[in-house]
Parts: C-alpha cells; sequence; structure tokens
C-alpha cells in the first residue's frame, strides 16, 4: 500500500500539481555545437533551431490532415492534432493533457475515431517532446495513463474496428524507451563530465596545496640554518671584542633572543605541517640537496633506462639557498615526467649561471613506446610553477615540434645575492 501511495503521489506532483504552469523551451545555449559552428550573424536565428522544428512539424501535421479531410471535421482533427505540439514549447504537461483530451472530444463527444492518423501521430510526438524536456519518470507515468485511458475510451465505442490502443501503447512504449534511455544517458555522460571536471579541479589545488607543504619544510631548514648562524654569531660576538660596551652587548642579547624566538615558532610551524605526514622525511636533519647533488640524481635517471646530456653554461657561482634547491627540484620533476610519460627518450638539462639570475631548461624527445597511464598527469608542471613563481621568476611547460616535451625555466638572483 505505501508503494501504490507514493507511485500515486509522484503522479499527482510529475501531472496534476501545476500542470498548466509555464515553462517555455529555452534556446540554444551559445555553446552548443550547432549555434558555435553557424558562420557569422545566423547563430542568434539557430539557436531557436528546436522551436522552429516543432511548428514546422505541427504545421506539416495539420496541413496533411486538411488534405486528407478538406472538411469541417478535417479542421477540427488538424487543431486537435496542431495545438498540443504547439502548446509543448511552454506548457509540457498541459500540452499532453490537451492532447488526451483531444482523443477524448474527437472520439467520443464527435463520433469519430480515437486515434485517427493526425491524432496518433500528434500524441506520440507530444510525449516524445515532453519526455525530452521533463524527467524519465514521467514518460512511464503518460505512457500507462494514456493505456489505461485508451482502453477505457475504446470501451466506449459501439463499433468493431480496431480503435488503436493496441498499436499506440506498444509503439509509444518503444518510442518513449529509446527517447527516456537516451535522455538518461545523456544526463549520466554531462554529469560524469561535470564531476570529473569537479575532481580535476580540486586535484590540481590539492597538488598545488602538497607542493606549497612541501616548499614550506624545505625552507625551514634553509631559513632555520641562516637564524641559527645569527643566534651563534650574536651570542659569541660580545667575547671576541675586549670591553664591550653594555649597549652593544645588550644589542647583541637582543639579537640572540629574537633569532631564538623565531626558530622556536618555525619549529612550532613545521610540527603542524608535518603533523599530517610525519613520515613524508625520514631524515629531517638531511641537508637539503642543491645543483652540486645533480650528478647523483642525473645518475638514478640513467640508471631507469634514460640517456641523460648535462650541460652547465656560465661562470657556476654559489645561488641562494632557496634558489639552489627550487632548481634541484625543478630538475628532479621534470626528469620524473620524462620516465612516467616518455619511456626509452633521452633528455638534455641545461644550467645557465647569467648575469641576471639562473636559466633551467629540461628537454626529452619522443618516447620508443608506449606511457604507461599515470593518474595525476601534468601536476607536476604545477608544483615546478609555484617553486618558479615563488621566488618571482618565468617558466614555460609545453611539447616540442618533434614530439618530446620541454621545461625552461628562469629563477632572477639579485647581484651579490650567494648562498650564504
Amino acid at each position: 500500500m505505501r508503494m501504490v501511495e507514493s507511485a500515486l503521489e509522484g503522479i499527482r506532483q510529475d501531472l496534476f500539481t501545476d500542470a498548466f504552469a509555464f515553462r517555455p523551451l529555452p534556446p540554444l545555449d551559445r555553446g552548443h555545437g550547432l549555434v558555435r559552428k553557424t558562420p557569422g550573424g545566423l547563430a542568434r536565428y539557430v539557436r531557436w533551431f528546436p522551436h522552429a522544428v516543432v511548428v514546422g512539424f505541427a504545421v506539416l501535421l495539420m496541413l496533411a490532415t486538411l488534405a486528407y479531410r478538406p472538411d469541417l471535421g478535417g479542421v477540427i482533427l488538424a487543431l486537435f492534432a496542431g495545438v498540443p505540439l504547439m502548446t509543448t514549447l511552454f506548457r509540457p504537461v498541459g500540452a499532453w493533457w490537451l492532447s488526451l483530451a483531444a482523443a477524448f472530444v474527437g472520439g467520443v463527444v464527435l463520433g469519430g475515431e480515437l486515434w485517427s492518423p493526425s491524432g496518433f501521430v500528434s500524441h506520440v510526438a507530444v510525449m516524445v517532446i515532453v519526455t525530452v524536456r521533463t524527467r524519465p519518470r514521467i514518460a512511464v507515468e503518460m505512457w500507462l495513463i494514456t493505456a489505461v485511458c485508451g482502453a477505457f475510451l475504446g470501451s466506449l465505442h459501439s463499433y468493431g474496428y480496431d480503435d488503436g490502443t493496441v498499436e499506440m501503447t506498444l509503439l509509444s512504449g518503444m518510442i518513449l524507451f529509446a527517447v527516456a534511455s537516451f535522455r538518461a544517458l545523456r544526463d549520466s555522460k554531462r554529469q560524469v563530465a561535470v564531476q570529473a571536471a569537479v575532481t580535476e579541479v580540486e586535484r590540481s589545488r590539492r597538488t598545488v596545496l602538497e607542493e606549497r607543504t612541501t616548499i614550506a619544510r624545505e625552507l625551514h631548514d634553509v631559513v632555520a640554518h641562516h637564524m641559527s648562524v645569527v643566534a651563534i654569531q650574536a651570542e659569541a660576538a660580545p667575547y671576541r671584542v675586549q670591553d664591550t660596551p653594555p649597549e652593544l652587548a645588550a644589542a647583541f642579547a637582543t639579537i640572540r633572543e629574537n633569532a631564538v624566538a623565531a626558530l622556536t615558532e618555525l619549529r612550532r610551524v613545521l610540527g603542524v605541517v608535518r603533523s599530517e605526514n610525519p613520515d613524508a622525511f625520514a631524515d629531517p636533519e638531511a641537508p637539503q640537496p642543491t645543483l652540486a647533488d645533480l650528478g647523483g640524481l642525473l645518475a638514478n635517471v640513467r640508471e631507469a633506462g634514460v640517456d641523460v646530456e648535462h650541460v652547465t653554461t656560465g661562470a657556476a657561482r654559489p645561488l641562494p639557498q632557496g634558489v639552489e634547491l627550487s632548481a634541484y627540484r625543478i630538475v628532479q620533476e621534470a626528469l620524473s615526467n620524462v620516465l612516467r610519460h616518455a619511456p626509452g627518450s633521452t633528455a638534455r638539462v641545461e644550467i645557465s649561471y647569467v648575469l641576471g639570475g639562473l636559466g633551467l631548461r629540461i628537454v626529452n624527445g619522443r618516447p620508443d613506446r608506449l606511457a604507461k597511464p599515470s593518474p595525476g598527469a601534468g601536476h607536476g608542471v604545477l608544483g615546478m610553477r609555484e617553486r618558479v613563481t615563488m621566488l618571482g621568476g618565468e617558466m614555460t611547460a609545453q611539447a616540442t615540434d618533434e614530439g618530446g616535451y620541454e621545461v625552461a625555466a628562469f629563477i632572477p638572483v639579485a647581484t651579490g645575492e650567494a648562498a650564504a
């Protein structure tokens, strides 16, 4: 009984509540494929293509009815066939009720056929349009009510010929099933596409946050080193000067206290950053890599099967630790992408020491075999871009004409700025 009550309540809400509410069919979206392919100023007219199809089909059906019966009865049948069809553009559910009422008036009140050829085609077309414009559940409800009403109205006929109820039930059922299935499949694909887009955005955002967390961990070690040096130097300075003035000793003590306080805050922040993944760095005391450690990285990549060429141009000089660390990570991530996405290819790493900063270029050739699917592909580029942006540099990442990929970055370094 609960299932029956729920079904009846659904039919009431779908087909009776606000059945004749004004729900105009909107024009095609400007991003629709048909609109985008239409040249010039015709695009604004193409947006109304569905409306023109419905109106044109209704007019053709009315003309065909008048050609079949050029009398007053034919005019009535033409109106019964065309008006509900045009009404679907503004009141879809109400149009179905009009079509059903037209069958009743034509078959019972006027004593004609229950489903005349034009009425048959019109009612099926109306149900198809309503199915396209509403939920698939309504298609089932319309089909059931049409079948029941057809059987009931057919029983009121005193004639011995077939009134078309069986044909209407079978044909409309097959057509509505196909249309509802197609619409459900289309809606499912659209929802999957939207969900995939949202997932990709969230994954990219998470990748950026993870990369920023990694950068924060690494910069902690760099900044902590400098602050430790400041604290030690400030503590030792008074002992290197004979008869240190009290004001100078107090200044050094203040510098040391501030440095120690800054170190404490850094460790506190780092504890929060590392709390979600305490095993991210197995050895937190290990020094952060620099460009001087590229040899070991390139050796590992060569052992993995990628022939890497390393070229350094310009006079190598010590750079700030943040620059050295970011440059190493960029090269590391770029070569990791080569291993994942271009198996069997060759790679070239160029390090350019120029007057205004450091230039990086990592380029690989065409792979010699198909790469295995890699989840999160392309997110390493986000991390590299975050590092370059943090240091005020610029970066490009794009495919080459030869079928490979190139990552180029420039990190500015002020003149005289060097590693401590």
